[in-house]
């Protein structure tokens, strides 16, 4: 082989394509990675994460052979369970049954697996006692199917899955953006790349596409999400630009799944274009079912109790961005302010206090705050006070009586002083895609017959997520597909 022939090409270098690569390797395979981004902002939107990931579970042992747990851990915490059935039931609810059964039997069931293997390709997880625990009666309870995040976050774990493609002398081309696929009308050869102004042909047996989706591309946000979505800003990375979506469709693949849909959450309102690696997903501000949000006419817009924060961050950013202004403020009182997650207490936050609500509502810029006042104490005269506040459970304590309830976590705003925190829209990833093979992650045409020698994984299949997801997922399914693609792409490549 030249240096320009492999026997499978991976185009990205997210958790999806690492998966890929590293799965492809196994059946022998010489594997290439191209990367459009430099070796510094490498990793896709994987690397912005906090590295929750889903799967399914019976509880402490089969913890204990994905996480190192001692026994003083195991004592002090309720892990819980998460059934398979249980994360059907989230998955189909919060995609309104329109989640493809066959993707999703693929997620659910090959999901403890799919981390078991991982672990022995040297990626590490640890209990995310931070983000998925309260400590209720001296013990971390976790909460919302999730106990488990990969160590060092996102940047932890694209570190340790570059690493292992290294030690398996899988080579990685950065700054290098796929153009086109190479097709010969019959099967895919390769592809068209362009790495510091030289465009040059890398032949392959497989390409595997797991460069993400089009949330970069204010073009595409715009014509497929709506007007108004390019005004959002992009939690990850900007090199996300949909061209591994229209490179396939190009070539005659078939589109699938939520192209209006999106995950995107509460921002910073402040926060720059796209993602910042200094800081990180720090510009979201997840801690809302413990608080209120206001929009620019100074009234709430959504149940911010509705159901755990898992189940309701991701379709939130675009509630938001439908307020007046695009904004809102999240309000919080001295009660649960120790209770935030640790995203509220960085530099770079748009925050303002008062001591008394009528001060913290003038502070709040862009708000009509006298209605904002009127609100707050309605708000506050609704709340249950008889039902006992516990922040692990859905507890019920609620405010009966309000147009917008809140269903759960409700507290009086009464003990100052209190916070607000400004926030817009941030996208995560787009829902719309291309359709695949559930059993081989082959890429399939309008026909729905496989192309060979193309595969995809990641951000870019669409047909699995709608309106919706289960928060932990994202990384789930792109581990999940990425070693599915890959070992088909290796297994072609080698036949």
């Amino acid at each position: 082989m030249t240096d320009t022939d492999y026997d499978v090409v991976v185009v990205g270098a997210g958790n999806a394509a690492l998966c890929s690569a590293l799965s492809a390797q196994e059946s022998g395979a010489r594997v290439l990675v191209v990367e459009r981004a430099p070796e510094e902002e490498a990793g896709g939107n994987s690397r912005y994460t906090a590295g929750a990931i889903r799967f399914a579970h019976e509880g402490v042992e089969d913890l204990k052979s994905v996480v190192d747990l001692t026994e003083e851990e195991i004592g002090n915490a309720d892990f819980g369970t998460y059934t398979e059935d249980q994360y059907y039931d989230d998955l189909f609810r919060l995609t309104q049954f329109r989640s493809d059964p066959e993707l999703s039997e693929m997620l659910v069931t090959k999901s403890l697996e799919t981390v078991q293997w991982m672990r022995t390709k040297g990626i590490k997880f640890q209990p995310s006692y931070g983000r998925q625990a309260f400590k209720v009666d001296g013990k971390f309870r976790f909460w919302g199917g999730l106990c488990v995040e990969t160590w060092g976050g996102g940047e932890g774990l694209i570190e340790l899955e570059t690493k292992s493609c290294g030690e398996r002398n899988i080579e990685i081309q950065y700054e290098t953006r796929a153009m086109s696929l190479l097709y010969d009308e019959e099967k895919v050869t390769g592809v068209k790349v362009k790495h510091k102004g030289k465009v040059r042909d890398i032949r392959a047996k497989a390409v595997v596409l797991a460069c993400g989706g089009f949330e970069a591309n204010a073009e595409m946000r715009t014509r497929y999400l709506g007007p108004g979505w390019e005004m959002a800003k992009v939690r990850g990375t900007r090199h996300n630009q949909g061209e591994g979506i229209k490179m396939a469709l190009d070539i005659g693949a078939m589109s699938f799944g939520n192209w209006s849909g999106c995950h995107a959450v509460a921002w910073d309102v402040n926060a720059p274009e796209f993602g910042d690696l200094t800081v990180g997903d720090n510009f979201q501000k997840h801690s809302y079912p413990l608080g209120v949000m206001i929009n620019a006419h100074g009234k709430r817009f959504v149940d911010e109790g509705a159901d755990f924060r898992n189940y309701t961050y991701a379709k939130y950013g675009r509630e938001i961005l439908n307020q007046p202004g695009m904004l809102c403020w999240q309000v919080f009182d001295q009660k649960v302010t120790s209770m935030l997650r640790d995203e509220y207490r960085i530099r770079r936050v748009t925050k303002v206090t008062g001591n008394t609500l009528e001060e913290l509502c003038e502070k709040m810029e862009g708000v009509d705050s006298k209605q904002a006042l009127k609100t707050l104490n309605e708000y506050n005269a609704a709340v249950d006070t008889k039902t006992p506040f516990n922040p692990a459970v859905l507890d019920g304590r609620g405010t009966p009586g309000l147009a917008i309830p809140k269903t759960n976590w409700a507290n009086t705003l009464d003990e100052g002083p209190y916070e607000a925190y400004g926030l817009g829209c941030g996208i995560t990833f787009t829902f719309g895609g291309l359709r695949i093979n559930p059993e081989t992650g082959g890429v399939v045409d309008t026909d729905l017959q496989e192309i060979p020698g193309l595969y995809a994984a990641g951000e870019l299949v669409g047909g699995l997520f709608y309106f919706n997801y289960p928060g932990g997922t994202g990384l789930m399914s792109g581990a999940i597909f990425g070693k599915l693609a890959g070992g088909s792409a290796g297994r072609r490549a080698m036949a």
